[in-house]
């Protein structure tokens, strides 16, 4: 289903809320958009979200879908916004490449030559992906305890290390379904260039693991 997107980049939609958090736009990206990085915000309210967007130089994504899956545009999806950071290789996943191809060159040295290949070739970077944000927070499993070496380290950075994220709730995912749906078909996505945040670069791997955006919907 195509949707109406106006010449600065904002979806006219009644199942999407304007708002527009200039603070986290980087300016207009060059070249297409090819892709969609699906994440969590780490925090338990959409406001706390909202709030967060508005300090300088705040990074954030395109979209925030709050657990009742009420859709928030928050950006431009023609401005760039930092949501993704240094990109894995692709070509690892798709088995093209091997390990010792990026020995000894460290996770910027992994995107720096991931980066020099063209969208497709590669995961979609901030200056190609759209951000979809579930808000969603990570959590100590019950009954954790650190280790030695951790007991010092502070319960955010133990929560970024351990933490599971949660599960994204039935109504997200029936909001991201079909806002990644009016994307792909409105900008022309490949229904392969959808990701979670994980998948492309290096986050706890619980993040948007519950998340599903390929379920049936209705086309209001």
């Amino acid at each position: 289903m195509l949707v109406e997107i106006d010449e600065h980049g904002m979806i006219s939609h009644a199942r999407v809320r304007h708002a527009p958090s200039p603070q986290i736009e980087r300016g207009k990206r060059v070249g297409a958009i090819t892709g969609i990085v699906v994440h969590q915000t780490d925090a338990d309210t959409s406001a706390s979200s909202l709030n967060s967007y508005k300090r300088p130089k705040a990074n954030g994504a395109h979209f925030l879908i709050d657990k009742d899956g009420t859709i928030y545009q928050t950006a431009a999806i023609y401005q760039r916004t930092n949501h993704v950071g240094p990109l894995r290789a692709r070509c690892l996943a798709t088995m093209k490449c091997k390990p010792r191809d990026f020995a000894n060159v460290g996770v910027e040295g992994m995107h720096q030559i991931e980066m020099r290949k063209p969208p497709g070739e590669r995961y979609p970077g901030n200056m190609e992906a759209i951000g979809i944000e579930l808000v969603g927070r990570a959590r100590l499993p019950t009954g954790f305890k650190p280790v030695e070496k951790e007991e010092k380290l502070t319960l955010d950075k133990l929560r970024g290390r351990h933490g599971i994220y949660d599960e994204p709730t039935a109504a997200q995912n029936q909001s991201l379904s079909w806002l990644a749906r009016v994307l792909q078909e409105s900008i022309q996505i490949g229904h392969e260039e959808v990701f979670r945040h994980p998948v492309v670069s290096r986050k706890n791997p619980t993040e948007a693991q519950g998340a599903n955006w390929n379920l049936q919907v209705p086309t209001p």
